[in-house]
């Protein structure tokens, strides 16, 4: 059963995050190692490796109290919520032991690679291939806007082996080494401020040993999925507290700034729209929230219904949210000081990454409200 009512438990959590977040300057390694020596980083991972014992439930509150308070850690989505819980899922006792503890504590980092140059969003168009050369694997292709692998200690690829049975390419997981030979990088040069870097990778003949594989060989989509579903509700949770951020420096200003002879605040064209912003945010957060709870109880079809629609509704919300606050400082909503601007570029990734607003658009139409496909 889905609960739309915090516990005691998790709104402790939530204020215990929002103390620690408010007490950082800004994003860094030493706020990661810090997050992390708390617990948070890997609330979601099991107990018998180190972690919290948590779900996506729990990690998604921290992540989106540490957006609010203006910290956002843009590797939470890939490390522990992608990769820790692939790892914990479907990884070898042996993958379980090198690096679910050591994602928990803040020792390693690991990235995530999917998108291709030429596939965009049609994963069914990825061309980076793993072929067996006696008991290894050798991977070869391209990545692009991967996040942090500068500092990533692997970077966990989704490649594609040949079906033995039909010839046909099925996806599957790799984890690739930085230090690998044939595994380069290029930083992408991106307009966005962000403290995580994007990158362009190349795979050229990429030796793994057989034990580079996460999981069956064959049964690769659902472990993707198992992957993408967290990462979904994780990007809401990016949104979201994005937009909470936002949103309180424009309630704060309002409040004091005085032109006539009343707040702003108190004029309904400068209030109303503030408080449909944060509707819209309430809103999203629900749906984000039973995301999250179906994910944990194991309902993968239904969580990944939900976590496409939350992720879209923070999205929507998080931008509208950022331009109205920039909006409603005017021309101070532009400054440095304020800290607003930079934002209305962040603001958008969550409608871009890691999937369009349209294809989830496509997956609602197609998958939930039974309509044919265009495509």
């Amino acid at each position: 059963m889905t609960t739309l009512i915090e516990s005691d438990e998790h709104k402790a959590l939530r204020a215990a995050v929002a103390a620690f977040a408010r007490s950082h300057d800004h994003a860094s390694k030493t706020l990661w190692q810090d997050a992390a020596k708390l617990g948070y980083i890997g609330v979601n991972l099991p107990e018998a490796y180190g972690g919290g014992g948590g779900g996506i439930t729990e990690l998604s509150l921290v992540l989106e109290e540490l957006g609010t308070a203006g910290n956002p850690l843009l590797m939470m989505i890939v490390s522990p919520a992608i990769c820790g819980t692939v790892i914990a899922r479907f990884g070898t006792e042996a993958q379980k032991q090198e690096w679910l503890p050591a994602l928990a504590d803040g020792a390693r980092i690991m990235a995530f690679g999917i998108t291709e140059p030429d596939a965009g969003s049609n994963s069914h168009r990825i061309t980076t291939t793993a072929r067996r050369d006696g008991t290894d694997w050798l991977l070869t292709g391209r990545k692009v806007f991967v996040s942090g692998v500068d500092i990533a200690d692997a970077t966990l690829i989704v490649g594609r082996t040949e079906d033995a049975r039909t010839g046909r390419l099925k996806p599957c997981l790799f984890i690739v080494p930085r230090d690998a030979p044939g595994f380069t990088r290029r930083a992408i040069d991106m307009e966005l401020h962000s403290v995580e870097k994007q990158f362009e990778l190349v795979l050229d003949d990429v030796r793994l040993p057989a034990d580079a594989l996460v999981g069956d060989e064959d049964a690769g989509l659902l472990q993707l999925f198992a992957g993408l579903n967290p990462e979904r509700i994780m990007t809401a949770a990016f949104a979201i507290g994005m937009g909470r951020h936002a949103l309180a420096k424009a309630v704060a200003y309002a409040r004091d700034r005085t032109v006539w002879k009343t707040p702003i605040g108190a004029h309904q064209a400068i209030a109303h729209p503030l408080a449909q912003a944060h509707i819209d945010l309430e809103l999203a957060r629900l749906m984000m929230q039973k995301a999250a709870h179906l994910y944990d109880a194991g309902d993968d079809i239904g969580a990944g219904e939900a976590a496409n629609m939350a992720k879209y509704a923070a999205g929507e919300a998080c931008v509208k949210a950022v331009d109205q606050a920039v909006h409603t400082l005017g021309g101070n909503g532009l400054t440095r000081e304020f800290g607003l601007a930079r934002l209305i570029t962040a603001s958008r990734v969550a409608r871009i990454a890691p999937v369009s607003r349209e294809m989830i658009l496509n997956y609602v139409s197609h998958q939930t409200l039974g309509l044919p496909k265009s495509y």
